[in-house]
């Protein structure tokens, strides 16, 4: 009697855009903020929790199941920045915290950027465009950490302007993969590496 093993095709969809989307978009409104073009609401705030957080966190879990540990690590601690961001805005609100002051904030951030600095080198054999999200978002938040920890409002403005860029370099990672998927061709170039 023959043994043998049966394979199993992966049929899932690519969850890469749907957590590059949810950080990209919920990345732009936070930075259209810091860049001082519009308040921080409840818009902001709904949009890290429930896109920018709970997508990135159930894109995660998607590239578990695909075996993608780069993508699983990446869509869920983002996620969970999301929602841990969303969380120390909201707890000194409903008293139930004190409020964070500029150097735990700044430390925060400044830990989230080496997090993001070490996941740079795991993008620079992927794509042009995931090597340009993780390099300019590990310069978002290296600035927004200095704002943060110097108190200058001039670093915050610029981290602003440099993270709607990486916002849309997100976004647009995200788009081009589901359009060159649905064309089954290059729509939008995001460069070979590697």
């Amino acid at each position: 009697m023959e043994t043998g093993e049966t394979a199993i095709k992966d049929t899932t969809a690519n969850p890469a855009p749907l957590g590059l989307m949810g950080f990209g978009m919920t990345t732009v409104l936070l930075n259209l903020h810091n860049a001082g073009l519009i308040a921080l609401s409840s818009m902001i705030l709904a949009m890290g929790l429930c896109y920018g957080g709970a997508a990135q966190v159930i894109a995660g879990i998607m590239e578990w199941k695909k075996k993608n540990t780069f993508g699983t690590l990446a869509f869920t601690s983002y996620g969970f920045f999301w929602i841990s961001l969303v969380v120390l805005l909201v707890l000194p609100k409903l008293g139930w915290a004190a409020a964070a002051d500029k150097a735990s904030m700044g430390a925060y951030l400044m830990l989230w950027g080496f997090f993001t600095f070490f996941m740079f080198f795991g993008t620079l054999r992927a794509n042009n465009a995931l090597v340009t999200v993780f390099g300019s978002l590990t310069i978002l938040f290296w600035l927004l950490a200095a704002g943060d920890l110097t108190g200058s409002e001039t670093f915050t403005r610029v981290a602003g302007w440099e993270g709607i860029f990486t916002g849309l370099s997100a976004m647009y990672l995200g788009v081009a993969q589901v359009l060159n998927e649905s064309y089954g061709r290059v729509v939008l170039p995001i460069g070979p590496r590697g």
